[in-house]
């Protein structure tokens, strides 16, 4: 066979796929049916397609092994066939490649300022999504939310691929009671969330295996397994209500000891006029809102995931530019402790400010003395507002069909 023809496989020595490649070798033991199936799943959604000979290669397993997985998914309507393609020599390649319709996962991003839902396939694509818009979260509304929108969603596709739903995965700021005070809440009111067993109260309420991770890990996550970053080993922003971030190293999400590797937002930055104060106090977008509001105008456009920020004038200029002096601060602090290729700049915002904020970053990056540190790019995320949505709802299929993904996760 001749498998040139097919695409993402003729990367150097060394690159971002065959580094990770290595760690999704299979094992031709018996007993471990289970493993090598994850192991051929996590290769063809990393190549995007592969022909048997492909997977036989690079998983380590014999042609045997690897064909008989094969069929096994096929048959399970996990993988599709596509249209063969013939070589100079030998018979003609068959790419395997994900079915969408073979796995389907609900994921929830439980927000300071909004919520939504969303129904992912198994590429990736949102297929439908319920959001909800609030002053600060009340566990009772967000009980309804949840619950009246995991019910739309499941009986929006045919009966016959509902049981393919493999779980519901949550992606929730740690300790959200903690924020009251910044988000409006009255004194008090957050209470109700901090003894809250989150996974089994949403099990109970849905029927559906739960998974939950820090809502920025998980959209470090989305960006790590669907987005089009070409490193691997970067740092990642998100800007959300409050701003957080990721970190990737060696092509792995890095949750650390505690889960809570990536807390961005606490990294201390120069502050305006002289002094110190953490990230999340520059570079989130309450920052921005509190503004708005003080200058007598409504900030509830803001939240809107159609909104368009171009009305805002100097006040977004001005925050921009706090923000990014911040972000570069943040980079550079980062990059004395690991060498990160990249920076990714991401968050709840039209793409138009997130390319003004990615620009303004790499430009007050360069007025800062890097001098002994590796160089480091500052690029745009590729997932967008939706990263945190599509980064949960990926942890049923990493917990359940794939293994090159790490995420701190809670199973009832």
């Amino acid at each position: 066979m001749n498998d040139a023809n097919l695409p993402g496989l003729e990367s150097p020595a060394g690159s971002v796929r065959e580094a990770t490649d290595e760690r999704l070798r299979g094992s031709n033991q018996a007993g471990l049916r289970a493993h090598n199936e994850r192991a051929v799943l996590s290769l063809i959604r990393r190549h995007g397609e592969l022909a048997k000979s492909q997977i036989a290669r690079l998983s380590g397993l014999s042609p045997q092994t690897a064909s008989v997985i094969m069929r096994s998914l096929e048959a399970e309507g996990l993988v599709l066939a596509g249209e063969p393609r013939r070589g100079r020599v030998g018979q003609p390649s068959v790419p395997m490649r994900l079915n969408p319709d073979g796995a389907f996962a609900f994921g929830l991003k439980l927000g300071r300022r909004t919520s939504e839902i969303v129904l992912m396939d198994f590429v990736g694509q949102v297929r439908d999504s319920r959001d909800v818009l609030y002053r600060f979260p009340r566990r009772s509304e967000i009980q309804s939310f949840v619950e009246e929108g995991v019910a739309d969603l499941r009986a929006s596709l045919p009966p016959a691929l509902r049981r393919r739903i493999a779980g519901l995965g949550v992606g929730m700021p740690f300790e959200l009671w903690s924020w009251g005070e910044a988000n409006g809440a009255p004194s008090g009111e957050m209470e109700e969330w901090r003894h809250l067993d989150m996974a089994a109260e949403l099990e109970t309420l849905t029927g559906e295996a739960v998974y939950i991770a820090n809502d920025v890990t998980a959209a470090c996550g989305a960006e790590q397994a669907f987005g089009t970053i070409d490193s691997a080993d970067y740092i990642y922003f998100f800007v959300g209500a409050f701003v957080g971030g990721g970190i990737v190293i060696d092509g792995t999400l890095v949750s650390g000891r505690t889960g809570n590797a990536g807390a961005l937002g606490s990294m201390p930055v120069p502050a305006p006029g002289g002094g110190r104060h953490q990230l999340i106090h520059a570079a989130s977008i309450h920052v921005l809102e509190r503004r708005v509001e003080e200058a007598g105008r409504s900030a509830v456009e803001l939240w809107r995931k159609d909104a368009d920020w171009t009305g805002l004038g100097d006040l977004l200029e001005a925050w921009i530019a706090e923000a990014a002096e911040g972000l570069a601060h943040a980079i550079a602090s980062a990059v004395s402790v690991y060498d990160f290729e990249k920076a990714v700049i991401d968050g709840s915002f039209p793409a138009s400010v997130r390319a003004r904020l990615t620009e303004a970053t790499r430009q007050a990056l360069g007025r800062i003395d890097l001098q002994g540190l590796p160089p480091v790019t500052v690029v745009e995320g590729t997932i967008g507002r939706a990263a945190r949505e599509v980064g949960s709802a990926s942890l049923p299929f990493f917990a359940k069909f794939f293994l090159d993904h790490r995420v701190l996760l809670a199973e009832r």
